[in-house]
């Protein structure tokens, strides 16, 4: 008989606990992370400035018509979802500050 702990199962909670543990980035996995959040937000104001100028030069028909198609729904919706993690990037942003000082 050993002294050993049984395995957890891989469905219990306790295997549910470690896989959820936080896991440590290094400075440079944190960094390239924080370059690509940055590089995806940079195309996001780019693009929906585009959307709004192509807004402006259509007419009152097309406009229209365009706002009742599912991509100008799915394109309003990851809008909203881009506000809502504002925040979360927001913290991330200050703990890569963070961790570049510690450097």
């Amino acid at each position: 008989m050993s002294d050993q702990p049984p395995a957890a199962d891989a469905n219990s909670p306790a295997a549910a606990t470690d896989a959820d543990a936080p896991r440590d980035l290094d400075f440079a996995q944190a960094r390239l992370a924080y370059s690509i959040i940055q590089s995806l937000l940079e195309h996001t104001a780019v693009v929906s400035d585009l959307v709004a100028l192509m807004a402006q030069v259509i007419d009152e028909d097309t406009t229209r018509a365009l706002t009742q198609t599912p991509n100008w729904t799915a394109y309003l919706e990851s809008r909203r979802r881009m506000e809502r993690t504002r925040a979360d990037v927001e913290k991330f942003a200050d703990i890569m500050k963070g961790l570049g000082e510690d450097e």
